[in-house]
């Protein structure tokens, strides 16, 4: 029975798990706000790389049609 009584007052283990279960939110927060940052940078560098190559195409077709 005291081993019983011992192993409920000992609070060791539960701010262990505690701290485990901490660390896990931490780390899927990271994982999730990475993640959307990521998709943001790729839609961000498409947008940018689409505008530029765009701006190219417009000055040649320009120079095409009015020519020297």
């Amino acid at each position: 029975m005291k081993l019983m009584t011992n192993f409920v007052r000992d609070e060791q283990g539960q701010d262990l798990v505690e701290y485990a279960l901490i660390v896990a939110a931490v780390g899927l927060a990271l994982i999730t706000t990475v993640n959307q940052l990521s998709q943001g940078i790729v839609s961000l560098y498409s947008s940018i790389t689409g505008d530029l190559s765009s701006i190219g195409t417009t000055a040649q077709f320009r120079n095409f049609r009015h020519g020297p």
